[in-house]
């Protein structure tokens, strides 16, 4: 009996191989002889780029970069093994995650480090660079990774404007001159888990900007700053890109890259199961589990669950799914094709308790699931 697990981390508790490793126990002790494979994923967000770079049998590599205040640090990211693909996480020199929370303004955050890492990248030759943007503390439309690589914004005086969120609304001119002309050579792949547009009420500012230190007033200011960005940039590239999903992602990055970068947008679920090359081993599961903290409506919309429920579709392989919270009716269960989908909580608890016995419950959750399968398996053969 072949089964293939392949979760998402639970955030706050397990990342996505401890998530392996608790869904792997729980099977074997429900069958012994069960041949499990692994295979944790991500959905674009974080975590995502050292998924890839093991998968790809990479390494890390550190260097100097700046974080979303401007300050001195080092970041990480990934290099395959043949050092032709880099795996960058945005969150990793311009993250949230970096900041205090008295620190949080989006008005004076930049992803100038972000960029700081692509060039590093394009000094060690790649090819290709696959760019997960999720956790951002920033909403400068991307000005700061370009200009990292070279580009310039400047004002109405020809002043050359700092690449952070309240500049945008100043912009009237991109020089384009010194652009590293080596983005014009590479392929590079946005993992991007959102589908919002660049401005608008349900664009960068007004749906992440309070998350990252936004107050009312400034949530507005950037907003308008990110409508004259898309303004500028369309007149320089060409290009509107404002309006294409995920173009507001990590601050309106999403857009930026598309602009600055001429990079594609994916869904982060679909660059990771490409890399993975998992519909192989779907093609040759008796049965697929996975899980994710929380199983929602959102879910179904583009997070791991929902990317391997359609392969699992395909080639008509039942799919488990295990989950913190459960929050999708069985209809919508089976509608998105998910076989079976349970909640790891065996009984009332808090948060923290949760968190804090999260592998147990997912090793015992997935005992009760594996002896459930294989009881119906023997049933439907006798």
């Amino acid at each position: 009996m072949n089964i293939l697990v392949a979760p998402d981390k639970f955030r706050g508790s397990l990342e996505a191989n401890e998530v392996c490793d608790a869904i792997r126990e729980g099977i074997l002790l429900a069958f012994p002889k069960a041949n499990v494979t692994t295979v944790p994923l991500a959905d674009g967000g974080e975590g995502t780029a050292q998924i890839l770079t093991k998968q790809a049998g990479g390494i890390s590599v550190t260097t100097r970069a700046t974080d979303p205040l401007g300050r001195e640090m080092d970041a990480s990211y990934g290099l395959s093994s043949d050092h032709k693909v880099a795996f960058i996480e945005m969150a990793a020199a311009s993250g949230l995650k970096l900041l205090k929370t008295s620190e949080r303004n989006p008005a004076l955050t930049t992803t100038f480090g972000t960029g700081e890492l692509i060039l590093d990248a394009l000094n060690r030759g790649v090819t290709k660079i696959i760019l997960g943007i999720g956790g951002s503390a920033t909403t400068d439309g991307g000005i700061g990774v370009a200009a990292a690589l070279g580009y310039r914004f400047l004002d109405k005086n020809n002043a050359q404007l700092a690449p952070t969120g309240e500049s945008l609304g100043l912009i009237t001119y991109i020089d384009t001159t010194n652009a590293d002309p080596r983005l014009k050579d590479i392929s590079i792949e946005v993992a991007c888990d959102v589908t919002n547009p660049l401005f608008g009420q349900n664009g960068a500012a007004y749906i992440y900007g309070p998350q990252k230190g936004a107050t009312p007033e400034m949530v507005e200011t950037l907003d308008n700053g990110l409508r004259n960005l898309a303004r500028i940039a369309a007149e320089t590239f060409y290009e509107d890109y404002s309006e294409i999903p995920g173009a507001g992602a990590s601050g309106g990055l999403g857009a930026g890259c598309m602009w600055f970068l001429n990079a594609t947008l994916k869904d982060g679920v679909s660059i990771v199961i490409e890399q993975s090359n998992i519909k192989e081993l779907i093609k040759n599961a008796d049965l697929v589990i996975t899980g994710e903290g929380k199983i929602d409506e959102q879910t179904l919309s583009g997070k791991v669950v929902k990317g391997l429920a359609d392969h699992c579709q395909q080639y008509d392989v039942p799919l488990a799914a295990v989950c913190g919270t459960l929050q999708i009716t069985s209809e919508q269960s089976r509608e998105a094709g998910i076989t079976y989908a349970v909640s790891v909580l065996n009984r009332p608890m808090d948060l923290e308790t949760a968190q804090t016995e999260a592998f147990g419950l997912v090793r015992d959750a997935t005992f009760q699931l594996v002896r459930l399968f294989f009881q119906k398996t023997r049933s439907d053969n006798s």
